[in-house]
C-alpha cells in the first residue's frame, strides 16, 4: 500500500507480515494507531478485526434510482412462481450470478471508486471485484465460510460486500452472520478428512462442512445476529466469518440485495473445497477486474504462476461435466462482453 496512505510507522509494521491482510494483522493496533487512516477508516477496520464484519451507508448520491432500476432489469430473469410455490418451502433462494456481465448498474454497484479505496485499505493491497450474485429474495442458505469456496494465498484476502436495495425487516429472511467467527482457523478439505478426488460430486457442494461449522458454533456459544438493513446499508465481511441467510418468513415478499466478492491483488486465487493440493490438484480461479474487464493474473509471493501450471492443476481438479460447463460460462462471458458498450 501507499505508505502515504498507511503512514510511515504503520507502513513498516505492515510490511512485515505482507501476506495477512491488515485487519487481520497481529500488528493490528499498532498499524491502526500510528496509520494516516481518517476515523471512518478506523472505524471499519476495528469492526472487521474484532467482529469479523462492518456496516457503512453505500457510497452512491444515486442509490435508489440504481437499486429501482437493478429491480426492474432482473425481475423479468428469475421464476416467482415455481420459488413461491416449491422453493421457497425447500429453502431455497433465487439468485442471479454475473449480472454485471450485462447490466450496467450491477457492475456500477461492484466497481464503486470509494468501495474499492476502503477496501484497499482495510487489507493494505488492491481491491478487486470478481463476482456478483443478486438475489430478490432471501437466500435461506446454511452458514458458511467463503474461505472454503473463494480463497488466496496468501490466505484472507478476500471478502464480501452485501448491499440492501431494498429495506429488509425480520420476516424477509435477512443476512445473518456470527461474529468472532474469522479468527478461526480456516477449515478446508485436509482438516475434515474430505479428498475432493474420492469425492467427485458434480457440482461440489458444502455440505461436507456444515457438521463442522454447526459443531463450532455450538462448542463456542455463538449466537446469531441479524442485519435488519435500511435500503443503501452495505455488510463488509471478513473470508472466514460464518455467515448465510435466515429462513424466509413470508414468502410473498421481496429481499432485494446484491453481493459482491472481491479479491486481492498479487495472490493466487483458488477454490479450496475443489482443490487437492498435495494429491496434484488446485482449482485456480481465473476471473476479469469487474472495474476494468482484465483478466487478473495469480501471483505468488511477487511471482506469477505460469499459465501451464494453472491449466493443467484446475485441469486436474475437475471432472468432464465441470469442465464442459466451465467451457461453456467462459464462452458466455466473452460474448456478453463483446455486446456490453
Amino acid at each position: 500500500m501507499n505508505e502515504t496512505l498507511l503512514g510511515q510507522k504503520a507502513a513498516q509494521y505492515q510490511k512485515l507480515l505482507a501476506g495477512v491482510p491488515l485487519i487481520e494483522s497481529p500488528f493490528f493496533e499498532e498499524i491502526i494507531e500510528s496509520s494516516a487512516f481518517d476515523e471512518t477508516t478506523k472505524s471499519a477496520a476495528r469492526q472487521l478485526h474484532d467482529r469479523g464484519w462492518a456496516v457503512i451507508d453505500f457510497p452512491d448520491p444515486d442509490f435508489d434510482a440504481v437499486a429501482e432500476r437493478i429491480q426492474r432489469s432482473l425481475g423479468p430473469r428469475y421464476d416467482w412462481d415455481s420459488w413461491r410455490s416449491k422453493g421457497w418451502r425447500d429453502n431455497d433462494g433465487l439468485r442471479i450470478q454475473d449480472a454485471h456481465a450485462f447490466d450496467p448498474d450491477v457492475r456500477r454497484i461492484a466497481a464503486n471508486p470509494q468501495v474499492l479505496a476502503l477496501l484497499t485499505r482495510l487489507y493494505g493491497r488492491p481491491a478487486w471485484p470478481f463476482q456478483t450474485l443478486n438475489f430478490p429474495v432471501g437466500t435461506q442458505q446454511h452458514y458458511h465460510s467463503d474461505a472454503v469456496h473463494f480463497s488466496t494465498a496468501p490466505e484472507r484476502f478476500m471478502c464480501g460486500v452485501w448491499v440492501a436495495l431494498e429495506d429488509i425487516g425480520p420476516d424477509q429472511g435477512p443476512l445473518m452472520y456470527f461474529s468472532g467467527s474469522h479468527k478461526w482457523p480456516i477449515f478446508v478439505n485436509e482438516h475434515i478428512d474430505y479428498c475432493r478426488a474420492a469425492h467427485q460430486v458434480d457440482p461440489p457442494n458444502q455440505r461436507a462442512f456444515e457438521a463442522m461449522w454447526e459443531a463450532l458454533v455450538e462448542a463456542k456459544g455463538l449466537q446469531p445476529e441479524y442485519f435488519q438493513a435500511k435500503k443503501g446499508q452495505a455488510l463488509i465481511w471478513a473470508a472466514n466469518l460464518l455467515h448465510g441467510g435466515s429462513r424466509q418468513q413470508d414468502p410473498s415478499l421481496t429481499r432485494w440485495s446484491q453481493v459482491t466478492h472481491y479479491y486481492f491483488e498479487g495472490c493466487s486465487y483458488y477454490s479450496p473445497m475443489e482443490s487437492d493440493p498435495f494429491y496434484g490438484r488446485i482449482y485456480f480461479r481465473q476471473h476479469r477486474n469487474i472495474a476494468n474487464g482484465q483478466p487478473m493474473r495469480n501471483v505468488y509471493a511477487g511471482r506469477r504462476v505460469p499459465d501451464w501450471f494453472v491449466w493443467w492443476m484446475t485441469f486436474r481438479s475437475i471432472s468432464k461435466g465441470r469442465l464442459l460447463s466451465e467451457a461453456a460460462k467462459r464462452v458466455t462471458a466473452r460474448l456478453a462482453r463483446k455486446s456490453t458498450p
